[in-house]
């Protein structure tokens, strides 16, 4: 009966211990980093009462009979699983997601922990919070942070741009002044009659009508006074029509020829005939129906009496005159002499070109073969007040110059430009700024001019030429010098800036797209001194120092340790663990290596406890306690029944 007893007294030492574990674990269920415990149990020791015996002959072999004589704690074993990470916000509350250690030294000892509630001490290097230990960087050493010192300048070497340049040309433009309408070169309505004499009756009067240009009807009369009517007659009575806008010829085969005046398809001539019997215009054969003159775009080979707007034809020695300004500024006025004699300028319109060209040095005239209008233009791009006008002076001929008036056609401007600033550096980290202004050249290039204040410096060499454009909008080529030289006050030597606009066929800087200008400095490599401003760690563990000027430097390493066996290290409280001769090799790296896992800013990692588990082996180990506290009872019930039978 005793066995019963002590076998119950094991179990229950042995659920009072489990008991223990689980209200260990429960208490813990809100300490960071905590690893639950579970413990096992095995039996204790057994009383053989029958060894086990081999079958022999008819009697079969029997299996051993054995008492056990209770229950012990085998072990007390640590779930190592990751537990939840929580968000604080606190730039050195640190979490490991994976298996690794922090590394923390007591001035001895280094001892290991998940939880990171680290922080800065006076002499600014990291501890832990709770405990006070310094926390052990990746190079063995504590971690220690300099706060203090201010992160040096860089002088800016390298600019780089971006955005577009327009593709539509607005300038440089040159001016160009175009006459209203274009040369035409004419020919005259023509009509040419029968071979005379003509027969008229002696003592008769012939007449018909001639209708010139569409204007009223002028009757012509021709008598035969006895000496008969030849075309010599019809031409005199033809020619001494006032204004007639016609002259009559005799040819060689004595015909009456009529020509207009004018030229051109607005040169008509219409016969109308006289009363029957007495029709001139059949005696002579001139036909009654319209007859039309022909026009064309003039050439420069034109003759200036063959043009369509000629109302009378020059003769040598007439005169037009022709003024305006020239594209700089230059008032300019000579006469153009209609003549091919020594001192005349010319017949035709390449003659009045070459006079209008010599007479403006600094404008080009031409003429368009398509519309045969005039072109002045201007030899150089921008803004001009040129002008010019063409008039009859003195003399016989007249040409209509209203109807070929200049007007501009293109106005001169200046060049297309865009402008841009950017903040650069000198060595000392003084900033200056510099400004940049692309100018579109005649060629269709770029240039970009650098400037600065005069306060700030001097530029030295600030023109970058040669910024070309494939069609399609990419850069095509690069200047062959892309650097500017500046000298800043208060430095002793010159500093040098490249300038990067892209790369040529790519559309990865400056582009020339259709749309409007946006080229701007996009970046420059310099910077100012900074002072510290914040800090962070990244997943590798290296804690990053932000600085006023935008850089950022790594200020120290947290080191995380790792072991082959992480479940056989010691617990020593406080969140601590210390090696132990079953945890194996440690070995040291910084975050988000092999299993080591990555350090979570920011974070601390909850326990791993898992409440609701815990409730039911809290359940079952007091069920388990209970119950041989009932044998026990029951053992001590059967004991006092056999007292009473002494």
């Amino acid at each position: 009966m005793t066995s019963a007893l002590f076998s119950a007294l094991s179990g229950l030492q042995a659920h009072e211990s489990w008991i223990s574990v689980i209200g260990n674990n429960i208490a813990n269920a809100s300490t960071p980093g905590f690893k639950s415990s579970r413990a096992l149990f095995s039996d204790q020791f057994s009383q053989t009462l029958r060894f086990a015996s081999l079958p022999s002959g008819s009697q079969g072999g029997r299996n051993p009979m054995q008492l056990g004589l209770g229950v012990q704690l085998a072990d007390i074993g640590r779930n190592m699983d990751q537990g939840v990470l929580s968000n604080t916000g606190r730039t050195f509350d640190l979490a490991l997601n994976g298996k690794g250690y922090f590394m923390v030294s007591d001035g001895n000892n280094t001892l290991y922990t998940r939880v990171g509630t680290f922080g800065m001490d006076a002499s600014s290097q990291l501890v832990d919070q709770r405990t006070g230990f310094r926390v052990i960087g990746l190079d063995g050493q504590p971690v220690d942070l300099d706060t203090a010192s201010l992160f040096p300048p860089s002088a800016t070497n390298d600019v780089t741009f971006a955005g577009n340049l327009p593709a539509v040309v607005g300038g440089p433009l040159a001016q160009v002044m175009t006459t209203s309408s274009g040369l035409k070169d004419g020919t005259s309505a023509t009509m040419t009659g029968g071979v005379g004499p003509y027969t008229v009756p002696v003592g008769s009067t012939y007449t018909m009508e001639l209708v010139i240009n569409g204007g009223a009807p002028q009757t012509v009369s021709v008598t035969n006074t006895g000496a008969g009517i030849d075309a010599t007659d019809v031409v005199a009575a033809i020619n001494a029509l006032p204004n007639s806008g016609i002259v009559a010829s005799v040819t060689g085969a004595n015909e009456v020829q009529l020509d207009t005046v004018k030229t051109g398809a607005a040169a008509t001539i219409k016969v109308v005939p006289g009363a029957t019997g007495a029709n001139l215009a059949s005696t002579v054969g001139l036909a009654t129906s319209l007859v039309k003159g022909t026009e064309t775009v003039a050439t420069s080979t034109a003759q200036l009496n063959d043009l369509t707007s000629n109302q009378t034809d020059y003769v040598a020695g007439d005169t037009i005159d022709v003024s305006g300004i020239d594209s700089d500024g230059t008032p300019v006025s000579a006469s153009f002499t209609y003549g091919g004699g020594v001192g005349q300028d010319g017949t035709t319109v390449a003659d009045m070109l070459a006079f209008i060209d010599n007479l403006y040095p600094n404008a080009t005239a031409s003429l368009n073969a398509t519309t045969g209008q005039i072109q002045l233009t201007a030899d150089a791009t921008g803004a001009s007040g040129m002008s010019i006008a063409i008039t009859d002076n003195a003399g016989t001929g007249a040409t209509n110059w209203s109807t070929h008036a200049f007007t501009v056609t293109t106005a001169g401007t200046g060049p297309d430009t865009t402008s841009t600033s950017i903040e650069v550096f000198d060595q000392a980290g003084v900033s200056h700024t510099v400004n940049f202004t692309y100018t579109r050249q005649d060629d269709g290039s770029w240039n970009v001019d650098a400037t600065i204040p005069s306060t700030e410096g001097t530029v030295l060499s600030g023109t970058v030429s040669g910024l070309v454009f494939n069609d399609d909008g990419s850069i095509g080529s690069l200047p062959s010098t892309p650097s500017i030289s500046i000298q800043f006050t208060g430095q002793s030597s010159p500093q040098n800036l490249t300038l990067d606009f892209g790369t040529p066929g790519l559309f990865d800087g400056v582009t020339q797209l259709g749309g409007p200008a946006s080229a701007f400095a996009d970046r420059q490599d310099g910077f100012g001194v900074g002072e510290l401003s914040n800090m962070s760690v990244n997943g590798d563990g290296d804690i990053q120092g932000f600085y006023t000027n935008g850089q950022i430097d790594v200020l120290g390493s947290i080191g995380v340790a790792t072991f082959v066996n992480d479940s056989g290290l010691r617990e020593i409280g406080s969140n601590l663990w210390a090696e132990s001769p079953n945890s194996g090799t440690r070995t040291v790296s910084g975050g988000a290596q092999g299993k080591a896992g990555a350090v979570v800013g920011g974070s601390l990692e909850g326990s791993n406890v898992a409440i609701a588990e815990e409730f039911v082996r809290l359940i079952e180990a007091q069920r388990g306690f209970q119950a041989n506290a009932r044998v026990i009872s029951t053992t001590s019930d059967v004991l006092a029944e056999l007292n009473q039978l002494l």
